[in-house]
């Protein structure tokens, strides 16, 4: 049976409804609202988002319940949180699934990987899952709908006596303000963990050219890609042996690096080896003037939502700065890192064998 679920549902609509009845049908479910949300009384519980978007995006319950979630702390502290989005038209469906998603994580919400599942109006984006299952693309709807809630009951997250937690950048390690954070983490982490680091400097790192299914699916197999380079020699095999990822973005232009988005593009090749269920994702992002919360959203979007790792309670570390060293000489940067790479560890490591990390 599992867990009983939490449904907080925000805007409805008919098709909405009947998702719902089927995917949760046999389920112990209770309904949440706004007041159980801000206070409190859904921490530690399984939550399913359910919303519905219309031509204009997120409706005004929606948009509360996410000016709620970002003006809270902990309202969903140790809480597991899938969503489901349903769409009356073919935009917006995952922007609301983004926000909603990387506001419930900085609250104490863990996700696990692939926890959306989404219908446009016309249902187009289930075309190719109809197909395989032999369906039309509302019962693919239904069926992944069912599996999600089927998920969100049944999951534990992994705990692990000494987890291998692996650094990937794509900057300059001398001038770089996210390498220094990503280190100092690593620092605090080192007692507890075993830790490794690749520089997505080192090596041609192509940008995925979209071969076909049938030609991805063959070089994969061979544990490499049509393009080469380190990609499927040297990160996709670092990837697999680990149990998390710690991901440094400088903000480019209100987005990952060019190093960073190839790798994430080229990842299709490494699902088709093997799922990324079990693997933990965080990031540190560091922005000149603004804009973390687009690349918050970015890297959770690609890695979490759609490339199935786990996204583990407030995943990401934001900060703000443009000269060298800037970061690391804010005010109170050391006990913030210590702070978060306590989290870190107290996600990771099976709970009698937790210890604070080292100043």
């Amino acid at each position: 049976m599992g867990e009983p679920i939490y449904l907080l549902k925000t805007e409805s609509s008919p098709r909405l409804e009947r998702l719902l009845a089927f995917a949760l049908a046999g389920r112990r479910v209770f309904s949440a609202g706004p007041a159980e949300l801000s206070g409190g009384n859904l921490a530690g519980k399984r939550v399913l988002f359910a919303l519905a978007v219309d031509l204009g995006g997120m409706g005004p319950d929606t948009l509360g319940m996410l000016r709620t979630l970002r003006q809270t702390t902990a309202a969903l502290a140790g809480a597991i949180g899938s969503i489901i989005v349903d769409g009356a038209g073919e935009l917006y469906t995952k922007q609301a699934a983004q926000a909603i998603c990387l506001a419930a994580n900085l609250t104490g919400c863990l996700f696990p990987g692939k926890p959306l599942v989404e219908g446009t109006g016309s249902l187009h984006n289930h075309r190719v899952s109809a197909e395989r299952m032999n369906c039309s693309p509302e019962e693919a709807y239904f069926r992944q709908a069912r599996a999600l809630a089927d998920r969100l009951a049944e999951f534990q997250p992994p705990r692990f006596s000494r987890p291998n937690l692996l650094m990937l950048h794509a900057s300059d390690n001398r001038r770089s303000n996210t390498v220094a954070m990503g280190s100092a983490v690593c620092q605090r982490l080192s007692a507890r963990c075993n830790l490794s680091t690749i520089s997505l400097q080192n090596g041609a790192i192509y940008d995925c050219r979209g071969c076909s299914y049938t030609a991805c699916l063959h070089y994969s197999k061979s544990g490499t890609c049509y393009y080469g380079g380190a990609l499927p020699t040297e990160v996709f095999p670092a990837i697999l042996a680990s149990d998390g990822i710690l991901l440094l973005c400088p903000n480019y232009n209100d987005s990952v690096s060019a190093n960073i988005m190839a790798l994430i593009n080229r990842m299709t090749s490494l699902l088709l080896q093997s799922t990324l269920y079990d693997k933990y994702l965080y990031a540190i992002v560091v922005s000149g003037y603004s804009g973390g919360d687009i690349v918050a959203r970015q890297v959770l979007g690609a890695l979490c939502l759609n490339k199935t790792m786990m996204l583990p309670p407030r995943f990401c570390l934001f900060q703000t700065a443009n000269d060298p060293g800037e970061a690391m000489a804010s005010p109170g940067m050391e006990a913030r890192l210590s702070r978060w790479a306590g989290q870190i560890l107290d996600t990771l490591l099976i709970p009698e064998e937790k210890t604070p990390p080292p100043c």
